[in-house]
């Protein structure tokens, strides 16, 4: 693979992560990539890879999700060579995120998986975020694998009613 064909996926991604003014997930990278036919799977992995071992990226991992963030390095770097993304590249990625933003912001600024911490014991994390800051997080202990994900899609669906209720029971 030429090196300024990988340069150009990075700043893809990087241009990417900066339209979200937060965080996206890889698959939601993946999903816009592929589909276009940029590139493949193992490429992007490559550039995954690269990108976050140069720190112009970070990885968070929330239970099966990866999520990115464009790091202030990343961000320069963007400044720098963002000019070698073709414009109707560009413009496909505006279209993506004007098409998509509310849904890829309800996917990306609300968290929720669990975990497995002993015999019939579960930790439900519980998150909401809004321009990459968190609101709130909660850890919710559940003594099945069912009220786990219970817990979690009520989560998902109720999110808002639950910090609304937390905030005004707080001022």
């Amino acid at each position: 693979m030429s090196s300024q064909y990988l340069t150009l996926y990075k700043m893809i991604v990087l241009y990417m992560l900066r339209k979200s003014d937060g965080r996206l997930s890889k698959a939601q990278i993946y999903d816009f990539i592929l589909e276009k036919e940029y590139t493949n799977f193992l490429t992007l992995q490559e550039v995954f890879g690269e990108l976050a071992e140069s720190e112009l990226i970070t990885e968070n991992i929330e239970g099966s999700r990866t999520f990115l963030k464009l790091t202030d390095a990343g961000s320069e770097t963007l400044d720098f060579f963002g000019n070698r993304i073709n414009p109707s590249i560009r413009e496909q990625i505006d279209t993506f995120f004007r098409e998509n933003g509310l849904k890829m912001r309800d996917e990306t600024s609300i968290g929720a998986y669990y975990k497995k911490t002993g015999e019939n014991e579960y930790m439900t994390y519980l998150s909401a975020a809004e321009f990459g800051e968190t609101l709130v997080e909660l850890h919710v202990p559940a003594i099945t694998e069912d009220m786990a994900e219970t817990i979690c899609e009520n989560w998902k669906k109720k999110n808002q009613n639950i910090y609304r209720t937390i905030m005004t029971e707080l001022m």
